[in-house]
């Protein structure tokens, strides 16, 4: 079955991979389609819908795909998988999919990272955020450290900006360049896609309380190799046959 596109043209070779490399995260300005933000919308709306009450150890946010027949077909996208690989090489596997949505008045969430092969960088783990509607750095704003993903640590925590700084990142610097890590601030347009591997230190700024909601879902993937660790993802759904794409729910 055709399907339709999700994301506009874009350019991802060498030079970006560097990029990503480099820093840990990759922006794609304005990447998602108009079709694709209007389904993600209604798909993330619903999905808002649906917590309330939902099922505890397997609420509709964390299982995201399980409860929407959109969500789930991002999946196996044609352009998703392309731009996974070109991230992470042919073999890849699919790990979650996750709504992020902050309504107006949200708190936003602390400093922190995640894991996977800490002990080999041969194998790598990467999140794909697709912001909806976008945001502002000071609006539920993504915030990230350049670099930190070369630790490989996934315990990297901070409650605040100060805390990260009096904190793990006393004494870090980038094994390029030989400077300290700052943080950054993000701004991005509606339709952005974010790259981000796994090991990076991120944060989300409140969102106001007059804003209305930051649309969000993240896609996690990875290069099979290593025990990915406790997954966002029924026993169920991960038997499940993915049409072309029956390697992607593969134990690692």
């Amino acid at each position: 079955m055709l399907q339709n596109r999700i994301f506009h043209n874009y350019t991802f070779g060498d030079q970006e991979r560097k990029q990503l490399d480099h820093d840990g995260h990759y922006v794609l300005p304005e990447l998602l389609t108009i079709d694709a933000r209007e389904r993600l919308t209604e798909s993330l709306a619903r999905i808002e819908s649906l917590i309330p009450g939902g099922k505890k150890g397997y609420e509709p946010n964390r299982f995201a795909a399980e409860y929407d027949i959109y969500l789930e077909s991002l999946i196996p996208h044609p352009q998703m998988l392309k731009l996974a690989r070109e991230v992470l090489g042919e073999d890849i596997r699919y790990d979650h999919c996750v709504s992020l949505n902050r309504p107006g008045g949200n708190g936003g969430i602390g400093w922190h990272s995640h894991g996977y092969s800490e002990d080999d960088d041969r194998y790598g783990y990467i999140r794909i955020f697709f912001y909806v509607n976008g945001f502002e750095k000071d609006d539920g704003g993504l915030k990230a450290v350049p670099g930190s993903h070369h630790y490989r640590d996934p315990k990297i925590h901070g409650a605040t900006d100060k805390a990260l700084q009096e904190g793990w990142l006393v004494d870090k610097i980038h094994p390029d360049t030989g400077k300290p890590l700052r943080i950054e601030q993000l701004s991005v347009p509606l339709g952005t896609v974010v790259l981000m591997w796994t090991h990076a230190a991120h944060a989300v700024t409140p969102r106001k309380p007059d804003s209305d909601t930051r649309w969000t879902v993240v896609y996690g993937y990875y290069k099979p190799g290593k025990d990915p660790g406790k997954k966002w993802i029924s026993t169920e759904f991960e038997q499940k046959i993915i049409p072309g794409e029956e390697e992607l729910m593969k134990p690692y």
